[in-house]
């Protein structure tokens, strides 16, 4: 064989060879990443508030939309936000507000978040904590805190309302769910519950 064609196929093998051992090595085309996790909220119950603190600014812009879905079963069509110092319709009227706060809706279903602007004293929570409940409302028995002093007061009905309210740090944080009436109780707790995570991490200073 003429020492031109031996060198030309040595050059070949030694490129061929580098090349194959590579892609061997390299299992071929890359597997496409596993899709995230489905979100799963936290039940209140699992969940320390007394280990967090709570800023008395706006959060709403951090609430998980994952969070929203899962309390009012389906994506909300509808998505209001306030903030400390805006006219806001409130038990039929518009007055200036001072808190910070949201409210989705989705049907006949609203879950709604706020904390108060000013600071709150353990005193004041306590009053806020046993104040008592509206007319056809009462307290929850057993329910799980949102800090301490706090309170869960459910209003049945044709939409039945779960709110719950408590004390972390100096911010009263409350949250509030609102589903239709048929809905079992202990469903409307608890996933009430895992709304009220999904408030307070988002209203959490990191």
């Amino acid at each position: 064989m003429p020492t031109v064609l031996r060198a030309l196929l040595l050059a070949v093998l030694l490129t061929f060879v580098p090349v194959a051992v590579g892609v061997l090595l390299a299992g071929g085309p890359t597997a496409p990443a596993p899709p995230p996790p489905a979100y799963t909220g936290t039940d209140l119950a699992d969940y320390d508030a007394t280990a967090v603190a709570v800023a008395r600014a706006d959060f709403c812009s951090r609430i998980v939309a994952e969070a929203v879905t899962e309390a009012l079963g389906k994506e909300a069509g509808k998505a209001s936000a306030y903030a400390n110092g805006d006219r806001v319709q409130v038990d039929g009227s518009r007055d200036v507000v001072h808190e910070y706060g949201c409210s989705y809706r989705a049907g006949r279903g609203r879950a709604e978040g706020w904390v108060f602007a000013p600071p709150v004293t353990a005193a004041r929570a306590r009053e806020l904590a046993s104040a008592r409940p509206g007319d056809g409302c009462r307290r929850v028995a057993d329910a799980p805190a949102l800090g301490g002093p706090s309170s869960a007061v459910l209003c049945p009905g044709e939409s039945a309302t779960l709110t719950y309210a408590g004390l972390i740090g100096d911010a009263w944080l409350t949250c509030r769910l609102t589903l239709p009436g048929s809905t079992p109780e202990q469903e409307l707790t608890q996933r009430a519950g895992r709304w009220c995570v999904a408030v307070a991490k988002a209203a959490a200073v990191s």
